[in-house]
């Protein structure tokens, strides 16, 4: 038997139901996982809430490490006593074990940790594309990148700096700017206190910034809008607020041409070779210590309801993890 997360119907933390289910066998182009940790993200929260939707009954969570057990026909990548992560596939990381399609597993080098790669893949790989892709980010430009002490944000920080690139990061409180800073980011703006869209005008000099990476949504949208200088992207790749205000193209063409995307990662590792490809940069990275991975919470698979308590309630920075064994 196999101890995984389920749910059932959408709603609050109390909706996520620990139970047991038999494992099977991997089908052909799949693999069978024994997880050694996996990773929390806000992108559970909105599949738990339905913001996200999914067939129910279903599993959550979008990335794990551990070690493969079994492999289909077809799977010459892998074998097993491989150790393997992924982000990436349908919801169902939050298990001891699940059978995944080996096309969103790459194999893990043995500097990094199983617990490092649960808390690092999803996001690690997250700014990989924001920063090389979605907008390619050159040195000496200045970006806004709102939530700069979670997860996604403390690696953006680190990547920026590695790339020297001036970060200008928001938080919601003095201990997460210290901690903003400490991995990077030029300057920290508290947007409890001030308000963000004056302090950026203040530290370009009137001029705006060419990026804003927002993940905050609804509270942040037409606000970051007004901190681009022409011909600026607004990249909007989440909504731990609430998903972001329906708005008229006018307000793009009246603050100066502006561009707009609204990126996934699932879209930018479709392809087996580029996969590969963002998942060796961020190899790279970890192994050169240009990037740190901050692993600030550690829970239990019994205590995921906490873990998406804490996450909704902003008590958490850096990045959080499952120990699964």
């Amino acid at each position: 038997m196999n101890k995984v997360v389920r749910i059932t119907q959408t709603g609050g933390a109390e909706v996520m139901q620990i139970v047991d289910v038999p494992v099977g066998a991997p089908s052909a182009g799949e693999v069978l996982i024994k997880h050694k940790a996996v990773g929390l993200n806000y992108i559970d929260v909105y599949f738990r809430t339905g913001l996200y939707k999914q067939v129910l009954p279903a599993g959550l969570g979008m990335e794990g490490a551990g070690i493969v057990e079994a492999v289909g026909a077809g799977v010459t990548q892998f074998k097993v006593g491989d150790r393997v992560a992924y982000a990436g596939g349908p919801p169902g990381a939050y298990a001891e074990r699940r059978i995944i399609n080996a096309s969103v597993l790459v194999k893990l080098p043995e500097f990094i940790s199983f617990e490092t790669a649960a808390a690092v893949m999803l996001q690690g790989l997250t700014v990989q594309y924001l920063f090389r892709r979605t907008f390619k980010v050159r040195p000496g430009q200045t970006i806004l990148f709102h939530a700069a002490a979670g997860g996604v944000g403390l690696l953006a920080c680190q990547w920026a700096r590695a790339l020297g690139v001036k970060m200008i990061g928001t938080v919601s409180n003095d201990n997460k700017g210290e901690l903003a800073k400490a991995n990077g980011c030029a300057h920290v703006i508290n947007y409890v206190e001030e308000d963000f869209v004056t302090k950026v005008d203040e530290i370009t000099q009137g001029k705006g910034v060419p990026v804003v990476y927002d993940s905050i949504g609804k509270d942040t949208f037409l606000r970051s809008l007004d901190c681009l200088s022409p011909l600026g992207m607004m990249v909007s790749f989440g909504s731990s607020s609430g998903a972001a205000p329906d708005f008229s193209l006018n307000e793009l063409s009246s603050r100066g041409s502006l561009f707009i995307t609204r990126p996934s990662l699932m879209h930018y590792t479709a392809e087996r070779s580029e996969l590969d490809l963002m998942a060796a940069e961020l190899f790279a990275m970890l192994e050169a210590k240009k990037l740190t991975v901050n692993i600030n919470q550690r829970y239990a698979l019994d205590d995921v309801a906490r873990a998406h308590q804490d996450l909704e309630r902003r008590k958490t920075t850096g990045s959080s993890i499952l120990l699964i064994d």
